[in-house]
């Protein structure tokens, strides 16, 4: 998926995309463990990037949340 995408969802679909990825790429590397060659080597590098592009948007998230609350507190000093 791209970056645009992924940024346009909420933590819900970002969690549940997370780990329908995660259990897919599992998979594909149980058959890469017996011996089987997967039907599109290409799909595991594209997974592995989105599961990093939704972390990245994760922590991008939680920051910008944590300084929203950091300043709102200086705020709150200011006008007390």
């Amino acid at each position: 998926m791209k970056f645009k995408e992924l940024k346009i969802m909420n933590e819900l679909d970002l969690e549940s995309k997370s780990a329908e990825l995660k259990k897919e790429l599992m998979k594909i590397n149980s058959q890469i463990a017996i011996g089987t060659l997967p039907k599109s080597p290409g799909k595991i590098g594209e997974m592995k990037r989105t599961i990093a592009r939704i972390l990245t948007i994760k922590n991008n998230k939680q920051k910008s949340a944590e300084n929203n609350s950091i300043k709102g507190k200086e705020v709150e000093k200011r006008n007390g």
